[in-house]
């Protein structure tokens, strides 16, 4: 008789918790080879396709398109086999098993580690109500720390809530809905005219929106910033780019450069290139610079980072970028992609705008921000002239250094931007 194999939301690593199913890959009755994507689903990072291990008959699946399941429930079932009754547990980590839990996540003891084990229960497309809530003193059945946290602040004890996931689990729609069922009536109100105001569209602040907003509000919360600014003339900059495009090779972009100085920049003030450890009240000075840059794309605002770029020149600073940008537009970033930046880009001309003051990518203690370049009227060799002119703004975290380190900063930035040759100096 066939063996029916649960498989599990695995660990995706970089502490996510939770991920949102958007969209299945397989059908019930689909048969499946060994890591064969089966769901997408989405998390506070990236976009994710999740391989199943196993090989066989997709006889259930758990959870519709939209629904936020927890890391470690279940996601479907299949139909391995036939084997034998006593073979099914070694059959289930070999030929049915590959191994592999999520493509470019983890390493092979993490995955030993995870491994999903032999369910011999029978299938149910919808898993069974749990038992009514008793009080006990064994733990309480919550994955997420977020659930827990939110639980918390609200005053609830998660021992009186029955879950609705799987064998129990307590999700954050049941905090939720107790939350309101616990919430005093709120008092009548009397509206100021005889229409009611319209309802307006709510958004849900989840995914990569949420984790945006949930960062920026942390930054805006912990980090005492300020900004600086200054114009720059960028004529010089932009024919030395046109020169070395002309030159044939790869196209080389603004954004490449603008990295390039930021390193060049880094490595004169490393302050900047920093974080807070507030537990232990310490600056720590981080010895690699991983340039983070902002991205728009259809999802959201995303941050993707360049490693190790103060070992890179313009050319493999291009290459990466492009390579991140490409992979932002098409949901392909994974989260260890968006994660570990130690400073930002943020190259905010491509709106349009001329400046602006960027909120610092937490934990980090710094961003760049560029606007656009454009003609205007500038005093050049004495004489008024038209010149290629950008706005250059710095946020930084006033904990890591003062005014004087950052403005030493930007205007090494400004330099540069001037006069490209001062970057000779540093290559």
């Amino acid at each position: 008789m066939p063996k029916v194999l649960e498989f599990k939301l695995p660990d995706l690593g970089e502490g996510l918790t939770e991920a949102e199913i958007v969209r299945w890959l397989v059908a019930v009755g689909d048969v499946v080879a060994v890591d064969q994507p089966v769901v997408e689903v989405e998390t506070a990072k990236a976009m994710v396709e999740v391989p199943c291990p196993y090989g066989g008959v997709v006889t259930a699946r758990f959870g519709e398109e939209g629904t936020e399941l927890p890391v470690g429930a279940p996601l479907l079932t299949v139909a391995v086999g036939p084997v034998h009754e006593e073979d099914a547990t070694e059959e289930a980590e070999s030929s049915e098993y590959s191994g592999n839990v999520l493509v470019g996540y983890g390493t092979a003891a993490a995955t030993t580690r995870r491994r999903s084990r032999v369910r011999p229960t029978t299938p149910a497309a919808v898993p069974a109500a749990p038992p009514a809530p008793v009080r006990a003193a064994g733990p309480v059945p919550v994955i997420s720390p977020l659930v827990r946290r939110l639980a918390r602040e609200h005053g609830l004890d998660l021992r009186e809530l029955r879950g609705s996931g799987p064998e129990g689990l307590i999700l954050r729609a049941d905090v939720e809905s107790a939350m309101q069922t616990s919430a005093p009536a709120p008092a009548p109100v009397v509206p100021a005219t005889p229409a009611s105001a319209p309802a307006g569209e709510r958004i849900a602040l989840k995914g990569i929106r949420g984790a945006v907003a949930d960062k920026l509000s942390r930054s805006r919360t912990e980090i005492p910033d300020a900004t600086c600014w200054v114009d720059a003339d960028a004529t010089e900059l932009m024919a030395a780019r046109a020169a070395m495009n002309a030159a044939g090779g790869p196209k080389v972009s603004v954004l490449a450069l603008l990295a390039r100085i930021c390193t060049a920049a880094l490595a004169r003030f490393p302050e900047l290139n920093s974080t807070v450890d507030l537990a232990a009240r310490e600056i720590v000075r981080l010895p690699e610079v991983h340039l983070g840059f902002a991205a728009q794309t259809e999802r959201g605002l995303v941050v993707p980072v360049v490693r190790d770029a103060h070992t890179r020149n313009v050319d493999s600073l291009g290459a990466e970028l492009a390579r991140l940008t490409e992979a932002a537009r098409t949901g392909t970033l994974t989260p260890a992609q968006l994660t570990g930046g130690t400073f930002t880009l943020n190259n905010y001309g491509v709106f349009g705008v001329d400046g602006s003051t960027p909120i610092i990518n937490h934990p980090e203690a710094a961003m760049l921000g560029v606007g656009r370049i454009i003609p205007k009227p500038w005093v050049y060799e004495g004489e008024l002239a038209v010149r290629q002119v950008v706005q250059l703004s710095l946020t930084f975290d006033h904990r890591v250094c003062d005014g004087g380190t950052a403005g030493g900063f930007l205007r090494y930035v400004a330099d540069c931007v001037e006069h490209p040759a001062v970057l000779l100096r540093t290559l």
